[in-house]
């Protein structure tokens, strides 16, 4: 049951950049929050960001959003590529465009290593596109020894917009239900 003693909170990234990316970000928030073990606690809102990795792409809308679960990391993980999947995301190029991509940022205090889950994400604090929305929602949240306002502040945030909109954007995107 959300809130009892097995709750964590989790921060989740999320992103696009073709198609409909801010309605599939909301879907996809959308369809955590109805799942029975997960709860979306707090959202950012939307940021216009340059692509990174792959640059000759054009621009990403990110978001973060907080997140109560009773599910384990890898739960989550598995929830969030399979609500990936029924959005229509493939997986063709490493950091190339996409309709939506969930990443888990941090999973309570926890630090995992395993195949295909690392928690914390081992580059949130290199990249300025996730920690912008993250800063809204938990500015003084410490990130290894450093706040993420601190993060953001060492990396710079050229290029980063936030949309107006606010942080309820995802519940009141329209979408193909």
């Amino acid at each position: 049951m959300i809130g009892g003693a097995n709750t964590v909170r989790a921060y989740l990234g999320l992103g696009g950049n073709i198609g409909d990316p801010a309605r599939a970000m909301a879907a996809s928030l959308r369809a955590l929050d109805a799942a029975n073990q997960v709860r979306v606690a707090e959202s950012s809102s939307l940021y216009r960001t340059p692509p990174w990795g792959v640059s000759d792409q054009p621009d990403f809308l990110n978001a973060v959003a907080a997140i109560d679960t009773d599910l384990s990391a890898r739960e989550l993980l598995e929830l969030c590529l399979e609500t990936e999947r029924a959005l229509k995301r493939v997986r063709a190029e490493r950091w190339g465009p996409r309709v939506i991509d969930m990443d888990i940022l941090l999973f309570g205090t926890e630090t995992i290593d395993e195949e295909g889950l690392q928690v914390p994400h081992p580059r949130m604090r290199e990249r300025a596109f996730v920690l912008a929305p993250l800063a809204e929602i938990a500015p003084g949240l410490d990130l290894n020894g450093s706040a993420v306002e601190a993060c953001l502040s060492r990396v710079g945030g050229e290029g980063i917009v936030r949309l107006p909109g606010g942080r309820d954007w995802w519940r009141t995107a329209v979408d193909d239900r």
